[in-house]
């Protein structure tokens, strides 16, 4: 029965035979290589983080807007409502106005900007509500049913 071992984490710093493994404690240019084991048993290099030293990553975000571009200084882990409360104040839009876009697909409010793929630079596309915007070219805040009255309706 022969047993198969994988080169790329082996133990041994051998060279007989190719061992062209990475031992833990591997030096490789600039450092010593530093492995951490991930909930699922995977082994990985260990990422130097600014998370890991308490400060936060700050991304500049350029947001469009129909008119004029803004550049928006933002902490990476922040979610699209977050960004949405800082534009209503560029804008005067209030946030459940405003529509984001990144990458050609619509925001939610709870996804995160760091998850979706959102990076220092990057470009959203900011919109008006059509709903809104139409309500608001009529001249009426909403509409309300009246309650008895099954086919009127009140402007508000």
């Amino acid at each position: 029965m022969m047993r198969l071992r994988s080169k790329r984490f082996s133990r041994s710093n051998s060279r007989v035979g190719g061992g062209g493994g990475v031992s833990p404690g591997a030096t490789i240019g600039r450092g010593e290589i530093k492995w951490e084991l991930r909930p699922g048993g995977m082994l990985v290099q260990k990422r130097e983080s600014k998370e890991n030293s308490g400060e936060e990553t700050m991304i500049t975000i350029r947001v469009s807007t129909v008119s004029k571009w803004h550049d928006i200084s933002i902490q990476a882990t922040s979610t699209f409502g977050e960004l949405k409360i800082l534009l209503s104040i560029l804008t005067k839009l209030e946030p459940h106005e405003q529509r984001l876009l990144f990458k050609g697909k619509e925001r939610e409010d709870d996804e995160h900007l760091h998850m979706v793929g959102v990076r220092d630079k990057d470009k959203v596309l900011m919109l008006e509500d059509p709903a809104i915007r139409e309500g608001k070219l009529l001249g009426s805040g909403r509409t309300t049913r009246v309650i008895g009255a099954p086919y009127r309706t009140i402007s508000v």
